[in-house]
């Protein structure tokens, strides 16, 4: 598994990361890409009325070891870079540490690692 860590300051100004949620297709957006970049073959979305009363991604990748579930709501925490060099050799879609402060932004936003995979 991923170590998750917070990104210093100026790597974290170095990238266009988007951070408003702007609709609740970037929180799935960002979801399902860390879905991808876990490893996962299966992964299913379940959206109640348009995403303003829940949206579940659930999958069966590698997925965030519990320890660090509270580290992954911290705005530019990621487990894909670690500092200003990695940007150059990134292979990942979601390297930008979004997804976590997309589901810590929103009201009842929560993350169970071992739900459904």
């Amino acid at each position: 598994m991923a170590v998750i860590h917070v990104l210093d300051k100026h790597t974290a100004e170095l990238i266009a990361a988007g951070e408003v949620v702007e609709r609740p297709s970037s929180v799935v957006k960002e979801l399902v890409e860390n879905a991808i970049d876990a490893g996962s073959t299966a992964i299913t979305v379940e959206i109640t009325r348009g995403g303003v009363e829940s949206i579940v991604v659930s999958d069966n990748g590698s997925g965030i070891e519990a320890e660090y579930i509270s580290t992954a709501f911290i705005r530019h925490a990621t487990s894909k870079i670690a500092a200003e060099e990695d940007l150059n050799s990134i292979q990942t879609l979601g390297f930008r540490g979004g997804a976590g402060q997309h589901l810590g932004c929103l009201p009842g936003g929560t993350a169970d690692p071992d739900r459904g995979g």
